[in-house]
């Protein structure tokens, strides 16, 4: 309760200051807003509005996760957490960067909200079917079974391959070299994070997962 009353203290501030500084903010604003992106706003407002609806989703269906039986150290959550936001901001925020990878093409842009769209409605699929094992740590629930339903019949981590699409999308709307990096942090946060939460599973189900990862995909079928 304590840590929350700091949070929303913190948050009230900070909104606070906003407000009194909102002349100086607007400016800055203008100065380092990308001007490829004006008059298309609406496409990185649907991808804005996609997030906002998957972590609405997320929060809510964590509810009704299982108790953990093993879980990694908060440390290594941490550097996962603070690779993914990093990554979320540098391929969402509209600002100057160092060039265009992409042209500021409306059909481009356009083209990123249903790779996002597509991405979404993966991830919230997979989760449907992992149910009560998923967790935001990695671990191993109470007891916990192996998924091969769904998605995960083809694919070891589809809730990967959606939220990877997640960040396409955006990267495609605001086309930055910034958004690449951010993409490539996102790519990396992933791939630290199949390797350890396999490492844990082949642990929790020994030869099972074996076979199990011998005839999936990590993340794409016939690709990866």
């Amino acid at each position: 309760m304590y840590r929350k009353s700091v949070l929303y203290g913190a948050l009230a501030g900070a909104v606070a200051g906003v407000a009194l500084a909102g002349a100086d903010i607007r400016r800055l604003l203008q100065r380092i807003r990308d001007p490829a992106l004006a008059g298309h706003s609406g496409f990185l407002l649907a991808c804005v509005a996609g997030w906002a609806l998957f972590s609405l989703y997320w929060e809510t269906e964590a509810r009704k996760a299982a108790a953990a039986r093993s879980s990694e150290s908060t440390g290594s959550r941490a550097i996962h957490v603070l690779l993914t936001n990093a990554a979320l901001l540098l391929v969402i925020l509209p600002i100057r960067g160092p060039g265009r990878f992409l042209p500021a093409s409306p059909a481009i842009m356009a083209a990123g909200v249903p790779v996002e769209a597509l991405g979404l409605a993966l991830a919230i699929w997979a989760r449907r079917h992992l149910g009560r094992y998923w967790s935001g740590k990695i671990s191993i629930k109470v007891g916990h079974q192996l998924i091969r339903t769904g998605p995960y019949g083809r694919v070891r981590h589809p809730i990967y391959t959606g939220l990877l699409l997640m960040y396409a999308g955006p990267m495609l709307v605001t086309g930055g070299w910034l958004a690449v990096i951010g993409f490539g942090l996102a790519v990396f946060a992933y791939w630290r994070k199949i390797r350890l939460e396999e490492t844990n599973l082949r642990v929790a189900f020994g030869g099972e997962y074996d076979a199990y990862r011998r005839s999936t995909w990590a993340l794409v079928p016939g690709i990866l």
